[in-house]
């Protein structure tokens, strides 16, 4: 199949809900697709995940994907080309040689959040619960940063239940986007994660990124 597919409005609900509960081996072909890669491209890299064409075929009858438009799947090609040739990922260095920002006087690392009286959920997208912000968080930034790469770290995230299975994956992630794009990078996404995970707490110690090396 040399077609090029994306999701529909219902792919990306289910994806960010689990409203019409998937499979799981589904659920992984569908977060791949992205209306960039052919379907042959896609089913050669899970092959080993026993997904199909018949896979598919199914995803497309039941309304989860459709075939890209050629003008979209060439615009997205080109982004991607444009972006790949003039950004030079960053020297990797080692994650606890990030600084961690600087602690409160209580000994937790304070949470950069809205003006003061503002509600913690206001950090939240409209209409997505905790849960669903973090989810779309570590799919959307995986392929961006990571690319292929991250794609164990995409199955790590499906499977993840709660809130707590959200935060274990703050390390192995934070590690994969530093030898991918650099310090920098890690830095910015620690931030913007750390807000979603700890929303309106403040972040223990122990979940830093200097303390993440012991």
């Amino acid at each position: 199949m040399t077609k090029v597919f994306d999701k529909t409005e219902k792919g990306r609900e289910e994806i960010a809900t689990r409203k019409y509960h998937l499979s799981p081996r589904a659920r992984s072909l569908l977060v791949m697709i992205d209306g960039k890669q052919t379907a042959d491209d896609l089913l050669k890299k899970v092959a080993g995940l026993g997904l199909t064409e018949q896979c598919m075929a199914d995803l497309l009858k039941d309304g989860y994907i459709r075939e890209a438009s050629p003008a979209s799947t060439v615009a997205a090609v080109s982004t991607v080309s444009a972006a790949s040739s003039t950004a030079a990922p960053a020297p990797s260095a080692p994650l606890h040689d990030i600084p961690a920002l600087p602690d409160t006087q209580s000994g937790n690392r304070a949470i950069a959040l809205a003006p003061s009286g503002t509600p913690s959920d206001a950090l939240l997208p409209d209409g997505q619960t905790q849960y669903e912000a973090i989810y779309r968080f570590y799919n959307e930034t995986i392929k961006s940063t990571i690319g292929l790469r991250g794609y164990a770290l995409q199955l790590k995230v499906e499977r993840a239940a709660t809130i707590e299975d959200f935060r274990q994956l703050k390390k192995p992630y934070l590690e994969a986007v530093v030898k991918a794009q650099g310090q920098e990078m890690a830095r910015s996404l620690r931030d913007r994660l750390d807000k979603l995970l700890y929303l309106g707490e403040p972040i223990p110690e122990s979940a830093t990124i200097a303390g993440l090396h012991n």
